[in-house]
């Protein structure tokens, strides 16, 4: 069984060769074992994008911000 390091190297590998489908495989692997990553959720987002399927990639954009608001205001 790979960890999840080891499917999100092998999503962006993915990515990075333009084979979305494989990369969203790998992505959807590796949220199995960590479900509220925000990491994985945004590199999932993209490969969703990749396929022009933008209402799902937008669903996990706004799910990694939920868990980790990384522009938080400061006060």
């Amino acid at each position: 069984m790979s960890t999840s390091d080891e499917l999100i190297q092998s999503g962006k590998k993915n990515l990075d060769s333009e084979n979305y489908v494989d990369a969203l495989s790998f992505f959807d692997q590796a949220l199995a074992l960590e479900p509220n990553n925000p990491d994985f959720l945004n590199l999932k987002g993209v490969a969703l994008r990749s396929l022009g399927r933008y209402d799902e990639a937008s669903e996990c954009y706004n799910k990694s911000l939920e868990l980790d608001p990384r522009d938080k205001a400061s006060s």
